[in-house]
Order: structure tokens, then sequence, then C-alpha cells
């Protein structure tokens, strides 16, 4: 079977064009694994690949859909895993790029939730305060009778969220006390770029220049104007929230760009922080595109 490639990392970082590339030498296809790319509409925010960039390489999971929609870890996963398998099926490589590690993971690994038994009832319960109070709402729920999972768990993942609860309601144990180890799907190999501190956070601080240049403000006086709410899960991304602020408190648009920064630089941190605990992974010292990725495939061939 063939193994998965991965590319990961903080944003900004060249996880697009070193997937491409790659793309190219392994008869790959892509997978985006980023849960801002899935909406229609937003390009500008979220750098998303134009067709150029794309350089005919077939990319999944971008513009599935609608801004107004809410889009969860489990929607992704139910999308995702049959193309996945199709791309196998017709011996191409599957590539996974980006840096939702939520969205990664659940293509990467299979969750073991232990011998816990199922509980139709408590589950339809859950789901009624779910959908009554919100996804929040029951990972609150979560966290208070077992603050490790939920840290692992995010809100929108509300499958997996509903099951924890479901097996601490059940048995009265926690599922982090139950030890369980996700389980690989595939063979896979990861990759990231390891770039000093102040190398990557000089480019985001590009990267929103460029953004704002090319016109971010005006994407996202575009979506207020078409009755995307602003309080919609998209409008939640790193960028769009901002922006949404400034109008709405006519805010100087430096300002705004300031904070975008800095909570751009504190998600890059994040972002980094899990995919370190990722096995298989390796960092690669930033080096031009055509480098990198040879480097990147003697390694994952080897």
């Amino acid at each position: 079977m063939k193994k998965l490639l991965v590319i990961c990392g903080a944003t900004a970082s060249g996880k697009t064009a070193l997937a491409v590339e790659c793309a190219k030498r392994v008869d790959g296809e892509i997978i985006s694994c980023d849960a801002l790319l899935v909406y229609r509409r937003l390009n500008v925010g979220t750098a998303k690949p134009t067709a150029e960039e794309r350089r005919g390489i077939p990319h999944y999971l971008i513009d599935v859909a609608d801004p107004r929609e809410r889009f969860s870890v489990s929607d992704f996963e139910r999308l995702a895993l049959p193309i996945l398998e199709d791309i196998l099926s017709r011996g191409k490589t599957p590539v996974l790029c980006g840096g939702t590690g939520f969205y990664m993971n659940a293509l990467l690994f299979r969750s073991s939730f232990g011998n816990a038994a199922a509980s139709e009832e408590i589950r339809t319960k859950y789901e009624k305060i779910a959908e009554l109070s919100g996804r929040e709402y029951l990972h609150v729920l979560l966290r208070e009778v077992d603050s490790e999972t939920a840290e692992k768990l995010h809100p929108n993942d509300v499958k997996r969220v509903i099951r924890a609860l479901e097996i601490f309601e059940l048995t009265g144990r926690k599922k982090s006390e139950q030890h369980d180890a996700p389980i690989p799907r595939y063979p896979y190999s990861a990759f990231a770029f390891d770039y000093p501190r102040e190398i990557l956070y000089d480019r985001i601080g590009r990267r929103i220049d460029g953004m704002l240049l090319h016109g971010l403000v005006s994407e996202v006086k575009g979506l207020l104007a078409a009755g995307i709410p602003e309080n919609a899960q998209c409008m939640q991304g790193i960028g769009y929230k901002e922006v949404v602020e400034c109008l709405k408190n006519g805010n100087q648009e430096s300002i705004m760009r300031d904070i975008i920064a800095r909570n751009t630089r504190n998600y890059a941190k994040r972002q980094l922080t899990f995919f370190k605990k990722l096995p298989e992974l390796h960092f690669i010292e930033p080096k031009p595109i055509e480098k990198a990725a040879k480097e990147v495939v003697d390694i994952y061939e080897s």
C-alpha cells in the first residue's frame, strides 16, 4: 500500500508550494486539511491557492461549504475519507496538506475508545444539548468531567466529544484514563519546515500585508453584504474576525493589522506545538522549494 505524504506545520511556512512540488514528483493528489479553505468565497484571508499555484495538481476539500454553514471535524472526515481511498485505489499518492491538526488527525488515525458500551439514549441526550445550547457548551461539559480529553478535542468535533461524555456516563471513568492510543489508518510520513521563529514571524507579517493589499477588507465587506452573519463559524477565522471588529468599531487599519499579526503568531505557536506530537514527523531546514521537495521525497521513498 502506498504511504500517505503529509505536509504540515505553521501558517505561512510554505506548505502549499511544497505539497504541490512533492505531488508532482510522487504522482500525487492533494487533500487540503485546512478549516477555512473548505469555505467558498473566502479567498484572500485564507491564502487559497490559485489555479496557477496548484499547477494542475488536483486539490480536494477546498470550496466545499457555504460560508453560512458550520463545518466540523466529523464533516471533514465524512467527505475526505472516501476521497483519500479513491486516490489510493487509482494508484496515486494522497498528499495531505494543511495546518488544521484536528482535520489532519481525522484522516491519519482512527480513535480507539476502549471497550465501553454504547448507549443510543445517552448519545441522543447530548446531541440535543449540542443542538439547543451549542457545541461550545457541550465541550465545557466534557471539560468539567475530563479536562485532558477536552484539551485534545475541538468543540466542533461533536461526535468524539459526545463519545467521551458517553464513556464517562456509562463507566464513571474518564476516557483519558483508558490510555487509548490513536490507530493509524494508513502508513504515512509527515514533514514540516523548521523555520527560526523570527523568520517565520517575518513571513507571517509579509503574508498579512499581502492579504491587505489584495483586498482582505473588501472581501469581508462583501461577505457581510451578502448576508453572512458576523458570528458565522467562518468569520471567526483569524483575519476575518479582526476585520469585522475594525469595521464595527472604526479602528485604524494599522491597529487591525497588528492584531491580526499577533493572533496569527500565537496560532502558529499552537500549530507547531500540536504537530510536534505527530509520530513520523520530519522537520526539514528551509531551502528553495525544489530542493526541499527532493529532500522530502527522498525520505518518503526510503
